[in-house]
């Protein structure tokens, strides 16, 4: 039995932000919010065919009109292929278009309206082809090539790819074949889930400036060392003359993680002298990013014994990667190790591919392939569960991970409280009294990894006694940068108030992977608190020469340096930074490892091929369902979680509070819809439904506090992810409750629901 640890124990306390007040009176800065004198504004000819070869392009219209001061195409920037995992794309689309809204020609001028004029004003000739938005349809031996030449690009040797497979992941456990074919019971289930958006409200924004050979970037992005690089790459200038800088960033749920825009607006600021800013239009914002959640089709196949041991799984999966990689080659692994789920399954055959089609690409949406395969996994649980006529959730009971079982690749788990979250959730969720008519409560458990990344940090005290914390860490909302000063003050013995932070400038901190995966606090953190304890080593040097002590002698606390057993013998840390003394400290933290595991027979490893200190969680949901219209209601939804030792309690809150709302608008309505040609049907904010605060339900949070073995300071881990995978699973058990039938169909829209409730299936 694992014990619970509570926060009190490790001295985290509730923080208020310090950017809080500048956001909510309006008064900060966002990038559209900047301007530099002379600026120029951008604006892209997209397109506008989902699959076409180039016949011809001609600027010389536009470079006419007047106000017009850059016109540039793929014959203006150098010839790069570029892309994290996979080398496939360029700047500027040259020879072909893959998707609708590919980049052709950019465009920079006076005004935005002679920009946007400047933009359809090139001619463009394109020969149509054949476009494939089907991801199934993509793997058909005669389907066309979306990259006809995909064989000369560079990538990564582990992604498995052939024609249109992008990538290919297999994880493989003993013999599933057989247990199937010996498992008392077998159940068998298809799930299709759309695309969806991230939608960030602030739309993507770039300025750049170049100074000699030196070219600064002001961008709306998650990743400014990424960026950085990006621009380097496709520029082909040396990294040391990029400097990319994040204002305060209004939200990216992963949708900003990539580097894409930044390349082009600073070779149009290059080739027209001047500053330039872009600021995408909300349309543009919902077609043109190379990141989405990825559409997919899940198969599954499970087999049980009477007890509800799983002897077997077996799976399929094919994700739609959309027109290119981008960072999001890793997608397939990781989509198998979602469909196997926190269950100990004692043979395991899955199957994942991620596929190119003409759509647009795909990228990190909060948690990456999790909620879909998630609300699969968890359908096909209580499909299961209702097949060996046990409970849904005593069938969980009896197969949760927990420390010491072994996971699809042979892992062996650590401490985690993932039993404990579940019976959590369903004391929250519990009613007081009997569930009215078409009310049901359902239950979904889930698990994502912790990132072992690399960070660095500074920490500087200044001559008044405050501090000043130097990260190359990113802050997109989420407040895991803003509660740094937690824990440096708790290394010092000062109050977080007394920290200000410096960061998002590539040229002032340290490398950062960005804000994605959940990793700020697991990564910044312990380099953060490694280069306080440089700082605290030095303040008690600096003490013990000031009071005669050995350093060994003395303590941090209330903002003194005092001898231990005698409070009145101190100096203050104010004094000790005030006598000229440098304070400075520096950090990076060891880079965790993923634990061993055992991966004969599996393809495709790219780093998911375990775990690393897994956050582990159980919602349930209580909904009403309508079944003359098929609308769902979300009443309630109680969140309990396992994300280690909870740091910023009222953070850690808000994070799943957000993670739950956005979890029931994929649930529920959020899925891109497209037309017979491929285009985006509903691009913009009046028909693509995002839930608003008038659809959020009660939403009660708990935390089962099991320290991480291998993780962030003080036995942390990150938060900002998991709240948004296991919600639309319990939406959909609560549904299936009410209907007798799940909805095997996500979004879950009011149509899909009705079909399923009137007997129809689509």
């Amino acid at each position: 039995m694992l014990a619970a640890v509570t926060a009190s124990e490790v001295a985290p306390r509730s923080f208020v932000r310090p950017d809080g007040k500048e956001k909510v009176t309006g008064a900060g800065r966002y990038t559209a919010d900047l301007n530099l004198t002379g600026q120029l504004h951008a604006k892209f000819r997209y397109a506008d065919h989902t699959h076409a070869r180039i016949v011809r392009i001609d600027p010389s219209r536009a470079r006419a009109i007047p106000g017009v001061l850059a016109v540039l195409t793929h014959e203006d920037v150098p010839d790069v292929l570029y892309g994290q995992l996979v080398q496939d794309r360029r700047l500027f689309a040259k020879e072909r278009v893959r998707f609708e809204a590919e980049i052709v020609a950019a465009v920079a001028a006076l005004t935005p309206e002679i920009a946007r004029q400047a933009a359809e004003a090139i001619e463009v000739e394109y020969e149509p082809l054949s476009a494939v938005t089907d991801v199934e349809a993509a793997l058909a031996e005669d389907a066309p090539l979306i990259h006809e030449d995909w064989e000369s690009y560079g990538g990564d040797a582990e992604l498995g790819r052939n024609g249109n497979v992008l990538g290919y992941s297999t994880i493989v456990k003993g013999d599933a074949d057989a247990a199937l074919a010996e498992a008392d019971v077998v159940v068998e289930g298809r799930y299709v889930t759309d695309a969806a958006q991230g939608v960030p409200i602030e739309p993507r924004a770039v300025l750049a400036q170049w100074q000699g050979d030196r070219v600064t970037v002001w961008s709306s992005t998650q990743v400014p060392f990424g960026a950085r690089s990006g621009v380097a790459e496709v520029l082909q200038i040396p990294e040391a003359h990029v400097r990319v800088v994040v204002p305060l960033l209004g939200g990216g749920f992963g949708s900003k993680c990539d580097f894409h825009f930044e390349g082009h607006v600073a070779a149009l600021a290059r080739a027209a002298g001047r500053p330039v800013k872009l600021v995408f239009s909300r349309q543009e914002e919902f077609v043109a990013p190379a990141q989405r959640r990825e559409g997919m089709v899940i198969e599954l196949e499970t087999g049980a014994r009477r007890d509800g041991t799983i002897v077997a799984r077996r799976g399929r999966l094919v994700l739609d990667g959309g027109a290119y990689c981008g960072e999001g080659g890793f997608f397939a692994q990781l989509a198998a190790m979602h469909a196997c789920g926190p269950y100990v399954i004692e043979n395991v055959n899955v199957e994942s591919t991620l596929v190119y089609t003409n759509n647009q690409p795909s990228g990190s949406i909060r948690a990456p392939t999790a909620p879909q395969v998630c609300w699969a996994v968890e359908q096909h649980m209580d499909e299961l569960a209702g097949a060996l006529e046990l409970d849904p959730v005593e069938l969980r009971r009896r197969t949760l991970i927990e420390e010491g079982t072994e996971g699809p690749t042979r892992q062996v788990f650590g401490p985690l409280g993932i039993k404990q979250t579940l019976e959590r959730a369903l004391e929250l969720i519990a009613p007081d009294g009997e569930l009215e008519e078409d009310e049901a409560i359902g239950v979904a458990c889930g698990w994502w990894p912790s990132f072992g990344n690399p960070s660095g940090a500074y920490v500087k005290l200044n001559a008044d006694g405050s501090g000043t914390i130097v990260t190359g860490a990113q802050e997109n909302g989420s407040g895991a940068v803003m509660a740094l000063p937690l824990l440096v003050a708790e290394v010092l013995g000062m109050e977080p108030s007394a920290f200000s932070i410096l960061y998002q400038d590539t040229d002032a901190a340290p490398y950062d992977a960005g804000s994605s995966g959940s990793q700020t606090t697991m990564n910044n953190g312990r380099a953060v608190v490694e280069a306080a304890r440089e700082v605290k080593d030095r303040l008690l040097e600096l003490a013990a020469e000031e009071l005669e002590v050995a350093p060994e002698d003395l303590e941090l606390v209330e903002g003194q340096a005092r001898v231990r057993g005698s409070p009145s013998k101190a100096v203050s840390i104010a004094e000790l930074a005030g006598s000229g003394a440098a304070i400075l400290g520096k950090g990076s933290g060891p880079v965790p490892e993923n634990p061993p595991c055992d991966t004969e027979g599996c393809l495709g490893r790219l780093g998911f091929e375990s775990f690393l200190e897994p956050q582990v969680f159980t919602h349930a949901a209580r909904v009403k369902v309508d079944r003359e219209t098929g609308v769902v209601r979300v009443l309630h939804v109680a969140a309990a979680h396992d994300s280690g030792v909870v740091l910023n309690p009222i953070g850690a809150d808000g994070q799943v509070y957000g993670g739950v709302v956005m979890g029931i608008g994929q649930a529920l309505s959020e899925g891109t819809q497209l037309d017979a040609d491929g285009r985006q049907r509903n691009p913009h904010l009046l028909d693509y439904k995002l839930v608003t605060a008038s659809d959020t339900p009660r939403i009660d949070v708990a935390w089962i506090e099991t320290p991480a073995v291998n993780g962030g300071p003080n036995g942390s881990k990150g938060v900002g992810e998991p709240p948004t995978v296991p919600t639309p699973g319990a939406v959909a058990n609560a549904i299936a409750r009410v209907l007798g039938t799940h909805v095997h169909r996500l979004p879950m829209t009011p149509e899909r629901v009705w079909l399923a409730a009137t007997g129809h299936r689509r």
